[in-house]
């Protein structure tokens, strides 16, 4: 099965390369581990820590643990690596503590030598799903310590399956195993893998961590004014073909933070939506007479959150169901689409009654009247089951710090 995988790889890697002639992501993926080592800091003296992310979300998950491990050593030089060229184009819009970002080089055995060779970490987290063969077993030659945090795991992951022997060996290489819920323990039992906790999300730690740091927006504060404001927040086209129809009918208060920010989307909302305005159109102290705002910028969202009462979250029509807890630690009930199998805190949402998952408009406009009917309510229950959820990283911490 070895074989297979690294032929697997090699396949992945000339596949990527062709799709880079066609595809502006793959250009990037490609573009970005030319040279890899090329303007790397010198690492030899240095206590570095290893945290690999598939992409954005991942990093967000990391990033309450690396700043607990910085408070107990600030000497610890931390490197992280992305998969996605989107962790890459947008990791420095946070605030964090990393010492040197760059892209994981294809999985390859000599790249894993040459990443050990040089790195040398004493400890590396991968966080939640993303598991590099290659470069697990060089770590376990190395004697690196290796940990799965925000770990998710589900039945129809190859590691469950009848050929699956070859990936579990990859799993088994793992100190531990920080996963979020029941289930992804269980499934790991269920392989003979035994050093597992459920520690929950470190998201939850990451979203309360930054509704502390939140700025005022008096452009924001005066759009909503004393109104009920409704977010839409990381919409996609899909998205919006279910919301627009609704919002030509609807008086209240909205907000559009579209994913896509480029002028050709902007445009295709604004000319669905004639009395729309565009916040970065808007000035200081402007009284603004629409009702609908479209947030045109980038960086602003998180704290728009901070003025909402409700939200829309866009990626569920994809399956890549954008973050719900950013709207959720201000107190805000989401909407959001049907593929959110991948995220167990929808379901969760879901299941206490503070998320709804729609598939068309009238299925939106259900939701809608059902929030807005007890908004205060879901507001106190959302803010709740958020601080409920909080402290991942201190399990995490207190477990490796023990070892």
């Amino acid at each position: 099965m070895g074989v297979l995988y690294n032929i697997g790889i090699f396949g992945l890697g000339l596949s990527l390369r062709i799709a880079a002639l066609f595809n502006s992501k793959a250009k990037l993926w490609v573009q970005g581990r030319k040279n890899p080592y090329q303007n790397i800091p010198d690492t030899k003296d240095k206590k570095l820590i290893w945290f690999h992310c598939a992409s954005l979300g991942e990093f967000d998950q990391g990033l309450p643990l690396m700043e607990k491990l910085k408070e107990q050593e600030s000497d610890l030089f931390i490197l992280v690596t992305f998969f996605s060229p989107s962790g890459m184009q947008h990791f420095h819009k946070r605030k964090h503590t990393a010492d040197h970002v760059m892209y994981l080089p294809l999985d390859t055995k000599s790249n894993a030598r040459k990443f050990f060779k040089h790195f040398k970490p004493k400890k590396a987290f991968f966080v939640k799903y993303e598991f590099w063969s290659n470069f697990i077993f060089e770590a376990q030659k190395n004697d690196v310590l290796l940990y799965n945090i925000s770990g998710i795991f589900r039945s129809n992951h190859r590691y469950f399956k009848w050929y699956g022997s070859f990936f579990r060996k990859t799993l088994k290489a793992f100190e531990w195993f920080f996963v979020q819920n029941k289930s992804s323990m269980d499934l790991l039992n269920s392989i003979d893998i035994v050093n597992v906790s459920i520690s929950g999300d470190s998201r939850f730690d990451r979203v309360i961590d930054n509704k502390k740091l939140v700025e005022s927006n008096e452009i924001l504060a005066n759009f909503k004014g004393n109104d009920t404001l409704f977010i839409v927040g990381s919409s996609w086209p899909d998205d919006e073909k279910i919301l627009i129809p609704f919002l030509h009918n609807y008086s209240g208060k909205v907000l559009i933070a579209p994913h896509n920010v480029e002028e050709n989307h902007i445009q295709s909302i604004t000319k669905q939506l004639p009395n729309a305005v565009c916040y970065s159109k808007i000035n200081v102290g402007e009284n603004i007479t629409s009702s609908i705002l479209v947030l045109d910028t980038i960086g602003q969202l998180a704290n728009a959150y901070s003025y909402g009462n409700f939200a829309y979250i866009g990626g569920g029509f994809s399956g890549n169901l954008h973050n719900i807890l950013e709207p959720a630690v201000f107190g805000l009930p989401v909407i959001f689409g049907p593929k959110h199998v991948r995220f167990p805190e929808a379901q969760a949402f879901i299941d206490i009654g503070i998320g709804h998952s729609v598939s068309s408009t009238e299925e939106f406009k259900e939701a809608f009247e059902l929030v807005n009917q007890k908004l205060s309510e879901l507001s106190q229950k959302t803010t709740k089951f958020i601080e409920e959820n909080r402290g991942a990283s201190d399990k995490i911490i207190l477990k490796i710090t023990a070892n």
